[in-house]
């Protein structure tokens, strides 16, 4: 069987369309679910017990339910609850980082434990809030410890939003299934999309990498 990749010269522009959308949402949803999961994270260590309690109905419910679901349901079931209908990329990005959210308020929580109570106790000593002593000593601290597990998390949402076309987001798996529907050659242009996704994801892991081995220092305690 001899294959031919010489016909996506002709669709390089839309699958490079696709990879744009890809990065966008990817993006996107990191930004939401790292200010969701950082913000639900410092919550559930310092907000007491009731607030642990219902921040983690949220932090478990979305580590429960698979992503597919979620999206669908932002997409399809939420707007009979709202009102408000929303596009695709939008549904897409909010599903991505809410699910993301819950991951990365675990690891902020873990990261924010790992730090050894008398650092709080010394700060509190030197006269700071307990917001400033968090602030200014246990989270810089905790985000270094954090830094492999986030990479990881980067990496599993790029590939994750490969699942939002489901909803018709046009991203890089959407716009390939077209160009296999206009072509039929699944080998070389899902043989493509493969390597485009090893290029965008390897870079940001080894890129994680090499900025801890750099600063783990700075997380020892």
């Amino acid at each position: 069987m001899i294959f031919d990749f010489s016909f996506l010269l002709d669709y390089w522009r839309f699958l490079l369309g696709g990879v744009w959308i890809t990065l966008s949402i990817s993006a996107a949803a990191i930004g939401v679910g790292f200010v969701v999961g950082l913000i639900v994270g410092i919550a559930r260590t310092y907000g007491g017990r009731p607030v642990d309690f219902i921040l983690s109905l949220y932090v478990d419910t979305m580590r429960s339910i698979p992503l597919l679901v979620i999206l669908v349901w932002i997409f399809f079931a939420m707007p009979l609850v709202t009102g408000h209908s929303m596009t695709p990329i939008t549904a897409g990005i909010l599903g991505l980082g809410l699910h993301l959210g819950a991951f990365v308020a675990e690891l902020v929580r873990a990261g924010l434990t790992s730090v050894r109570p008398g650092q709080m106790r010394a700060a509190l000593a030197l006269g700071m809030s307990p917001a400033q002593a968090v602030r200014i000593v246990i989270l810089p601290q905790a985000l270094v410890r954090m830094l492999p597990n986030f990479g990881s998390l980067l990496v599993i949402t790029i590939k994750d939003s490969a699942i939002a076309s489901v909803i018709a987001v046009p991203e890089l798996l959407r716009q390939s299934q077209v160009v296999v529907g206009q072509t039929y050659k699944p080998f070389e242009t899902f043989t493509v999309v493969i390597l485009i996704y090893f290029v965008i994801s390897w870079p940001v892991a080894r890129g994680v990498d090499y900025i801890y081995r750099r600063i783990a220092h700075l997380g020892a305690s």
